[in-house]
């Protein structure tokens, strides 16, 4: 039995690599595996002797639209997914998302603001991506005035900065253009990975890989915050300043993530839920699956909203009916603990 445990667990991390190869082909122009191999082998040809790569529909199809989609669904599904792992073990509460100190609204009032000031692509994400942090020191900062103790204030601090920024999205839908602007930022708070290029995922990629790697370099220590307050303090934790290092690079991830895609729900609440059930409580083996089982999520599901309708759904309404259920059931099986 623990034998065929481990034989499933290492399917599991081949899991991504073998839905992006899947992903590829999907979609409403069709791509024969021959022209892939071809594609690939004159890419290689090219790039060995110096030679321009050759173009054609096949090419740009499947290197320049689809390709930059899926590495951008995988990595906004692992971003997300450490982020709710790691505030749900900090926060000792099994219902945490990636978005319970108003990084979501933050970083939605951002893109809001890049739509109206300057509707310009790399504006809107870096707005995006600096409210999202801003919404984050924002709660760490009421919590710090306020002199509480825990993770109790911290939580409601976030709920008070989410209700201020859902409140000024509210007002920029208001003054937004009906007909140009708004239907933009609709669009954008329910999420899509439609517009992504190879440069959204250079720069993207930075806080990123920062973020992840000191989560994944701290996760025996989110084990010991799991435990609680005092144990951890026991165990010779700094426990205040250890929360507050992951607490940041978990919204950094967050704050990179929606910049690129928009707000995404339930990925960051669902995946790790799965992702224990799979491994086990341990974060030295649940964060590494999370990651795994967050990108091949976010896969799933953005192959689903680009076919199986003639215009592409939203990720945030995918996420929604795929996501829901799935808790329905986690709840059913009784499988909501956080250790």
């Amino acid at each position: 039995m623990p034998d065929s445990r481990h034989h499933g667990t290492a399917v599991m991390y081949l899991l991504p690599f073998l839905m992006l190869i899947v992903s590829l082909f999907m979609g409403r122009y069709q791509v024969p595996v021959s022209v892939l191999i071809d594609d690939i082998m004159n890419t290689i040809t090219a790039l060995s002797f110096g030679t321009a790569i050759p173009a054609s529909t096949h090419h740009t199809v499947l290197f320049s639209v689809r390709l930059p989609r899926i590495l951008a669904a995988m990595l906004v599904g692992c971003a997300l997914s450490v982020a709710g792992v790691s505030f749900q073990g900090v926060f000792r509460n099994p219902l945490v998302s990636p978005y319970i100190l108003g990084v979501g609204s933050g970083a939605g009032f951002g893109a809001c603001l890049g739509i109206l000031l300057f509707d310009n692509h790399i504006m809107i994400q870096l707005l995006a991506f600096i409210f999202g942090l801003l919404a984050m020191f924002a709660a760490i900062s009421m919590d710090k005035a306020s002199k509480g103790t825990g993770t109790l204030v911290l939580v409601l601090s976030g709920i008070i900065v989410s209700s201020i920024f859902t409140a000024l999205i509210s007002l920029a839908k208001y003054a937004a253009d009906p007909y140009d602007e708004l239907p933009e930022i609709v669009f954008w708070l329910m999420g899509s990975l439609s517009s992504i290029r190879y440069s959204d995922l250079i720069w993207i990629t930075v806080p990123m890989f920062i973020g992840m790697l000191v989560l994944f370099l701290l996760r025996w220590r989110i084990n010991i915050l799991s435990l609680g307050d005092e144990e951890a303090r026991s165990l010779g934790v700094n426990v205040d300043k250890m929360r507050l290092i992951i607490i940041i690079c978990a919204t950094l991830v967050t704050s990179a993530a929606v910049s690129i895609s928009g707000v995404i729900g339930w990925v960051g609440l669902v995946v790790p839920h799965i992702s224990r059930m799979i491994v086990g409580p341990n974060y030295n083996r649940l964060l590494p699956m999370s990651m795994v089982c967050g990108a091949s999520f976010m896969l799933l599901v953005d192959d689903l909203a680009r076919t199986v309708s003639v215009t592409e759904i939203p990720l945030g309404i995918i996420t929604s009916l795929v996501g829901a259920p799935i808790f329905a059931y986690l709840i059913k099986r009784g499988r909501m603990g956080w250790n």
